[in-house]
């Protein structure tokens, strides 16, 4: 089956929303073994709306639509795709007194325009929406068909987890199983080490970028749950032989999950000193229920006089090294482990933009740290996007990676070692600074 998303709204094409149906909507279909063709965002206008859907109809099975289901008069998009498929509509009774009984129970009147979101296919089929005031609906013509669902994301996602995605499986009388593999490092490099695994019809296997990390995909089309299952471990076992510890779970929303859920296993620990993350890293950790088991203390160090006060960053250190270096990015972990009492501690210095920076040091310099049992690691990063965003979200996704390879046991890949940096061993930090200044 093949499938056009049509996102309907000139709030769109203004560039005031962000579209995120679209990208849901891909992700989703893709996973049902439905090819998306197009995305198309089309604004409230009954003209070109119309010549859009019956180019459109002539070229695929399946449109999918978001938006222009409200009350107002621009909202065109249920009245347009019902004569673009031969369908009228008419008013639902049940419909209009939901909606009249929803508008009561907050307190606000139902105005005149509202009966239109109760105009339901006489033909096809009402959609029923559970979160809000306008129904969906389903067309359907000589093998063609079109649904249309609400533009606000958390109603048209629960109307297609509740109503849509099944009944496209019901069309396509199968079931489909899938396991998301998170994998360390970037999409290029990736795709390259994994790329005849990714041409596979079934199961498929799809690549989606992450920052600093990217996720698998891995979907089976089968006739039961249970045989989905057994074809996706079969093909998973394929990407842990060729990436080994790269991938580093399954399933999870991202690498704080696994850090809380490996510390907890562990009994461990962990404590965050940030400067130009200001705060990111232990907003990811606390971000994950239960996270309180094994975090107590973050720090946000952004002046040189907060490093020195919360973490014991030796003033003479940032001197001799500048703030931005390997030394600083080793006490401060060192300190945030001992001042807070944890087994381990992630340390962020560096220099997230647009301004600043030197041509030892340009924008995009960062220094992340981590310690354990009295030992820190340093790992030099470098981010070519002169992007605070982008900079911050680097530093931050490399310091929970340390965290957890210290969690786990593992020596992390690219660090240097440091033992008893707060001994101020004058040839140790020396040592440490070289070892990434060139680099």
């Amino acid at each position: 089956m093949t499938a056009e998303i049509i996102s309907v709204g000139t709030e769109l094409l203004l560039g005031n929303i962000l579209n995120t149906n679209a990208q849901y909507l891909s992700r989703e279909l893709a996973a049902l073994g439905i090819t998306v063709q197009r995305e198309s965002t089309i604004g409230d206008n009954h003209g070109r709306l119309a010549e859009f859907v019956n180019e459109a109809k002539a070229r695929c099975d399946l449109l999918v639509f978001t938006g222009g289901l409200g009350p107002t008069a621009d909202d065109l998009t249920k009245e347009t795709v019902a004569a673009c498929f031969g369908d009228t509509l008419e008013l639902d009774e049940a419909e209009w007194a939901g909606i009249q009984e929803y508008f009561a129970r907050s307190g606000r009147e139902t105005t005149p325009n509202n009966r239109k979101q109760a105009m339901v296919p006489v033909h096809g089929k009402k959609i029923v929406n559970h979160h809000g005031t306008a129904p969906g609906a389903w067309f359907e013509q000589d093998g063609r068909c079109a649904v249309l669902m609400p533009g606000v994301p958390s109603e048209m996602k629960a109307m297609w987890t509740e109503s849509i995605r099944p009944m496209l499986l019901e069309r396509q009388n199968c079931t489909l199983h899938s396991i998301t593999l998170r994998v360390l490092g970037g999409e290029s490099n990736l795709e390259y080490k994994v790329r005849d695994l990714l041409e596979n019809a079934n199961p498929t296997a799809a690549i989606y970028c992450k920052t600093g990390e990217c996720e698998i995909r891995i979907t089976a089309r089968a006739a039961t749950d249970e045989d989905g299952e057994k074809m996706c471990r079969a093909y998973a076992k394929k990407f842990y032989d060729l990436l080994g510890d790269a991938v580093y779970d399954e399933d999870v929303a991202g690498l704080e999950e696994t850090l809380v859920r490996t510390l907890k296993e562990k009994g461990l620990t962990i404590a965050t000193a940030e400067s130009c993350t200001g705060g990111l890293i232990a907003e990811r950790i606390t971000s994950v229920s239960g996270s309180s088991e094994v975090f107590g203390y973050g720090f946000v160090t952004y002046w040189e006089q907060a490093k020195a006060k919360l973490v014991g960053v030796e003033p003479e250190v940032i001197a001799r090294y500048n703030v931005v270096s390997a030394p600083v990015a080793a006490q401060m972990a060192l300190g945030a482990a001992e001042a807070a009492g944890a087994d381990i501690a992630v340390s962020v210095t560096g220099l997230a933009g647009p301004t600043g920076g030197d041509e030892l040091r340009p924008v995009g310099t960062v220094y992340v740290g981590a310690a354990r049992g009295g030992t820190a690691y340093v790992k030099k990063l470098f981010v070519s996007r002169p992007d605070r965003a982008w900079v911050r979200g680097r530093a931050a996704q490399t310091a929970l990676e340390l965290a957890l390879r210290l969690a786990q046991g593992k020596l992390p890949d690219g660090t240097k070692p440091l033992a008893a940096a707060r001994q101020h061993d004058a040839a140790a930090l020396d040592a440490l600074d070289k070892a990434f200044l060139n680099k």
